[in-house]
């Protein structure tokens, strides 16, 4: 797998979206219930896009949406659980052990996969399965992980106006990468800049619980697969009552690290004004600071936009490190080992 591979995966995001947006849903008839939950069960870039929902569904679902990240699923899965089984590969053996228990308890469950395991068995049962474009890595393939899942809740009128969001978010995207196209020198590449400070220094970044929550973990996954640096999350204001007293020593190893900030218009002013003097606190002690303001209008573009600005660092942050982004040796070696 080449360095131009994963630029490639990041350029195309916003096609994801634009393909996802024509699906269809034969099947929708069949799940039109009074469910009482919904379950997302994934890992790693699989699980992402229910990251993406949960959140999403805070503003505007009148039941709650869980991400299960784990073997073994609540012990409120039942009947009245709309169950989303998702893994890119359809192979992650977490969400295939969830599938079966999910099934066993009589959940209502929908598989979103490329194909694999998760797409035989459902199959056999007779679950529906939502086809994804296979030949992606997971994380470059958030959008068709995301998109689907959202119109589907949206056709279940659980979640209302996915579409329209889903429309600017392909807009604001493309406005994005035209920023951080590689072709695009140093200067006037806001990307390439902060991966350049973000060198030679551990990545915390920091985002607000229920907005950008979701982008500062994505930040934080990507830098790690891609760049195959070290890098850490924490959200406010939760983090002003642990984390911020953290920055006093070691001093040479705080001097090392660099903390970015994703902001968004629609942050808290008590989490504005905790933004402001956390920095003051703690510029003076890391290595760097950057704040990233999000794009957009609605809630999926802001977002989005946020997420998309991070995939674009850990990018060049790997080509900063002379790292080829695309292959993920541990992690291949893991699953090997696993297998044995």
């Amino acid at each position: 797998m080449t360095v131009e591979k994963m630029r490639d995966y990041l350029y195309n995001l916003p096609e994801q979206f634009a393909e996802s947006l024509k699906m269809e849903f034969d099947f929708i008839e069949d799940y039109c219930s009074d469910y009482e939950n919904i379950v997302v069960a994934g890992l790693g870039g699989s699980a992402i896009g229910g990251d993406i929902l949960r959140t999403f569904a805070l503003q505007k679902a009148r039941i709650p949406v869980l991400v299960n990240r784990d073997y073994d699923i609540p012990a409120f899965v039942g009947e009245k659980t709309l169950f989303c089984a998702v893994s890119y590969s359809g192979n992650t053996e977490e969400t295939l052990s969830a599938y079966k228990q999910a099934r066993e308890r009589g959940a209502d469950i929908v598989c979103f996969s490329s194909g694999g395991e998760l797409e035989k068995m459902a199959r056999l049962d007779g679950k529906p399965v939502v086809k994804v474009l296979a030949g992606l890595v997971p994380r470059a393939a958030t959008g068709y992980l995301f998109a689907p899942l959202a119109l589907l809740l949206e056709k279940l009128e659980i979640i209302p106006g996915v579409r329209i969001e889903l429309e600017e978010c392909v807009r604001v995207l493309r406005d994005t990468r035209d920023s951080f196209h590689s072709d695009i020198e140093l200067e006037k590449n806001p990307a390439k800049q902060i991966a350049r400070e973000l060198k030679d220094s551990i990545p915390i970044i920091w985002g607000s619980t229920g907005i950008s929550e979701v982008a500062a973990l994505r930040w934080k996954a990507q830098i790690n697969e891609n760049a195959k640096s070290p890098a850490y999350y924490h959200v406010f204001p939760e983090l002003n009552h642990n984390e911020i007293v953290g920055f006093e020593v070691p001093a040479e190893l705080v001097s090392r690290l660099s903390v970015v900030i994703l902001k968004d218009r629609f942050d808290h002013e008590r989490v504005k004004q905790r933004m402001e003097i956390s920095r003051d606190i703690i510029k003076q002690k890391v290595k760097g600071f950057v704040e990233v303001e999000s794009r957009g209008e609605s809630f999926l573009a802001r977002l989005y936009s946020l997420c998309y600005t991070g995939d674009y660092v850990s990018f060049y942050l790997a080509l900063e490190y002379g790292i080829n982004p695309t292959p993920v040796a541990l992690i291949d070696y893991l699953k090997a080992e696993l297998a044995k």
